[in-house]
C-alpha cells in the first residue's frame, strides 16, 4: 500500500511570511510574551552590567587594596546574580505557558478546519499526513514561538549591546568585533536557505512513513490474507530508506555550517585576544578592562554559536508551518452560502433537478439524473459498481455539491441551506458502519449527547439491539473498541440504527446496510430499519430482493444515468436490463428465502 504527501494548491510562501504568521499566534497571550521579554530585556542589562562590576572590583577594588569596596562590591554582584536568577525562572515559566497556549490553539483550529472541510479534501490527504501535522509540526510552531524565538531575539540584544559596549570602551577592539557580524549572518542566511526546503521533504515523508503505517494497522487482515506480509516490510523499507536518505543529507549540511558558525565567531575572539593583550601591555588598557572584555567576548561566544543551533531551528519551524497552513487555509468545497438560512423542518419531498457531478471534472460520475421523491417513499438505488448509487447519496446529504442542476428537498436548494440545519435532519447507516472507540451507550447518543438513558434503551430495542447490549459484560457502559472492532457486523449495524432512530431524521440513507449479514440477523436488522422507515423518506442502495420489493420507486442506474424508474413489478415488465438483474441476481436470493422458510 503506497503512501504520498499531500500536494497543496496554494503557492509556498517565504519563510519570514510563514514565521510571522506562526508568531502572530501569541497576539492573545501579549501579557504572558511582554513579560517574557520585558525580564529579557532586564537579564540582558544585568549581563552587560556584570562585567563593569568585575572590571570595578580588579581596579579599584583589588588593584588599590580597597577591601571595603571590595566587599560590597562582591556582596552587590551576588545580589545581581540572585535577582538574574529569578527572572530566568519567571522567563522560562512564562515562555513555556504562552508557547503551550499556541500548540493548544493550533491543534484546535486544525480539528475545527478538518470538520469543516469537504470530503474532496479527505480524500487527497492521507491520515498519516494529518496526524504529523497536528503532533510534530505543531510542537515545531510551538518551540518556535517559546524559546527558540527567545534566544534568538535575546541573542540579538545581547549582541549588539555587548558589541556597543564594546566599542565604547575601546574602538579599536569593538570595531573587530562588529567586522566578523556580516560574515556570520550571511552564513546564516545561506545555510537556512538550503535547509529548509530539505526540512520540508523530510518533514512530509515522515506524514508518508506514518500513513503507510497507519495503513498497514488498518489492513492487517488484508495483508496477512493475501500472505503480503514480505511485500509490506519491502515497501515500508523503501519509504523508511528514503526519509534516512533525506536525513543524512540534512546532518552532513548541519556537520558543515554549525562549526563553520562558530568557527567565524572563535576566529573574531582569538583576535580580539590577541589584540587586547597587546592594548594592556602598551598601557592602553587597564587589567580590569582587559578581564571585562574577555568576559563579554565569553558572553559573546554563546549568542554566535546559538545561531548555528536557531537557524535550522527557525527552517524546520517555517516548513512545520507551511505544513500546517496547507490544511487551515483549505477552502472547503461544500460550506455555507453568506444568504443561508436554516432549513425548516423537512417533511421529505427531495427532487434532482438534472444534475450532474464528477469527483474530478474531467470525469463525471452522474450526467443529467433527474427524479422526484415524495413524502415517506423508500426509494432503492440499483446498478453494478461504479453507476453512481453512492454519489446520489452523497449528494443528499450534501458531502458534494452537483457540478450543473439542483437538489432541492421540501423545494430548498440545498445550497441555499444551513449545511448543519440540513444534515441534522438525515440520518445516515453505512455498510461500512463507523463506531467510535467509546461506550456503546456513547455511540447511541452521538447525535444527541444529551439523550437520557430512557431514550437512549428505547432507541436500542426499536433497533433490536437491546437484548444482545444487555447480554454485554458491561451492558451499556461496554468499550466496543477502536471502530467497534469487539461487535459483530450485525451488531454493529443495529447500534448504528439505533444511533440514526436517536435522532429523529427525516430523510434516511441506507447503504445497503444488510449485504453481508446471515439470514436470521437480516430479519432482525429489516425489522429494526422497517421502524427506522416509517413516516421517513428513504434512500436505500440495495442489492436484496427484501429491500427491492419493498420499495416504491427503483431507480436503476448504468453509468451515472438513470436507464428505468418504477416499482419491482413495473420495471419486471417493462426494463429488459431490470428483468436480467432479476434472473441473475435477485431470484436466486428468492429461491434460498423460500428453501429457509420452509
Amino acid at each position: 500500500m503506497s503512501s504520498k504527501p499531500f500536494s497543496s494548491p496554494h503557492p509556498q510562501k517565504n519563510t519570514a511570511e510563514i514565521l510571522w504568521r506562526c508568531l502572530r499566534y501569541l497576539k492573545p497571550y501579549w501579557k504572558l510574551t511582554s513579560g517574557v521579554y520585558a525580564a529579557m530585556l532586564v537579564i540582558i542589562g544585568i549581563s552587560i552590567l556584570t562585567p563593569q562590576f568585575v572590571r570595578w572590583i580588579i581596579d579599584i577594588g583589588i588593584y588599590e587594596n580597597d577591601l571595603l569596596l571590595l566587599g560590597r562590591a562582591v556582596l552587590g554582584l551576588l545580589a545581581i546574580s540572585a535577582i538574574k536568577a529569578v527572572l530566568m525562572y519567571l522567563q522560562g515559566n512564562w515562555t513555556e505557558v504562552a508557547s503551550q497556549n499556541v500548540a493548544f490553539d493550533l491543534r484546535n483550529a486544525i480539528q475545527r478546519k478538518l470538520n469543516q472541510l469537504s470530503f474532496s479534501f479527505h480524500d487527497q490527504m492521507e491520515s498519516g499526513q494529518i496526524l504529523t501535522r497536528t503532533t510534530q509540526d505543531v510542537e515545531r510552531i510551538r518551540f518556535l514561538t517559546g524559546r527558540a524565538i527567545l534566544r534568538l531575539v535575546e541573542g540579538l540584544v545581547l549582541l549588539i549591546g555587548t558589541a556597543a559596549v564594546l566599542i565604547w570602551m575601546s574602538p579599536s577592539l569593538g570595531i573587530i568585533v562588529v567586522l566578523t557580524l556580516p560574515l556570520l549572518i550571511h552564513r546564516a542566511y545561506v545555510f537556512g536557505r538550503h535547509f529548509r526546503p530539505l526540512s520540508l521533504k523530510i518533514q512530509n515523508q515522515l506524514g508518508v512513513i506514518a500513513s503507510h503505517v497507519e495503513q498497514n494497522l488498518r489492513g492487517s487482515l488484508v495483508v496477512k490474507g493475501f500472505a503480503q506480509e514480505d511485500a509490506e516490510i519491502d515497501a515500508f523499507l523503501a519509504q523508511n530508506e528514503r526519509w534516512f536518505g533525506l536525513s543524512v543529507q540534512a546532518a552532513r549540511i548541519q556537520a558543515v555550517n554549525v562549526p563553520l558558525l562558530s568557527l567565524i565567531a572563535n576566529f573574531g575572539t582569538v583576535i580580539i585576544l590577541w589584540y587586547g593583550g597587546y592594548l594592556f601591555s602598551q598601557g592602553e588598557l587597564t587589567l580590569g578592562m582587559l578581564v571585562a572584555f574577555i568576559t563579554y567576548l565569553a558572553q559573546l561566544i554563546r549568542p554566535l554559536s546559538l545561531f548555528g543551533r536557531i537557524v535550522p531551528i527557525l527552517a524546520i519551524a517555517a516548513s512545520a508551518g507551511e505544513r500546517v497552513f496547507e490544511i487551515l487555509d483549505a477552502v472547503p468545497d461544500v460550506q455555507d452560502d453568506p444568504h443561508a438560512i436554516e432549513m425548516p423542518v423537512v417533511h421529505g419531498l427531495v427532487r434532482f433537478d438534472d444534475v450532474s457531478f464528477g469527483y474530478n471534472h474531467n470525469h463525471p460520475v452522474l450526467r443529467d439524473v433527474s427524479f422526484e421523491v415524495n413524502r415517506g417513499q423508500v426509494v432503492a438505488l440499483l446498478g453494478a459498481t461504479g453507476s453512481g448509487k453512492s454519489t446520489i447519496i452523497n449528494l443528499v446529504a450534501r458531502f458534494y455539491d452537483p457540478i450543473e442542476g439542483r437538489i432541492l428537498i421540501d423545494g430548498h436548494d440545498t445550497r441555499a441551506v444551513k449545511l448543519h440545519s440540513l444534515r441534522e435532519q438525515i440520518g445516515i447507516v453505512l455498510q461500512d458502519t463507523r463506531l467510535f472507540a467509546a461506550s456503546i451507550h456513547e455511540n447511541i447518543a452521538f447525535g444527541d449527547p444529551s439523550a437520557n438513558e430512557a431514550v437512549i434503551i428505547a432507541a436500542a430495542k426499536d433497533a433490536q439491539a437491546h437484548h444482545f447490549i444487555m447480554e454485554m459484560p458491561d451492558g451499556y457502559d461496554t468499550q466496543v473498541g477502536e471502530r467497534g472492532v469487539t461487535l459483530s457486523g450485525g451488531q454493529k449495524q443495529r447500534i448504528a440504527i439505533a444511533r440514526a432512530l436517536l435522532t429523529d431524521p427525516r430523510i434516511l440513507i441506507l447503504d445497503d446496510a444488510t449485504s453481508s449479514v446471515d439470514t436470521e440477523t437480516e430479519h432482525l436488522i429489516q425489522t429494526a430499519l422497517m421502524r427506522l422507515m416509517s413516516g421517513r423518506t428513504s434512500f436505500v442502495v440495495a442489492h436484496r430482493l427484501s429491500t427491492i420489493r419493498k420499495a416504491d420507486l427503483i431507480l436503476l442506474l448504468d453509468k451515472g444515468r438513470i436507464i428505468a424508474r418504477g416499482t419491482h413489478r413495473t420495471l419486471l415488465e417493462t426494463s429488459s436490463t431490470y428483468a436480467e438483474i432479476y434472473q441473475m441476481q435477485l431470484r436466486p436470493q428468492e429461491r434460498s428465502l423460500l428453501g429457509d422458510q420452509r
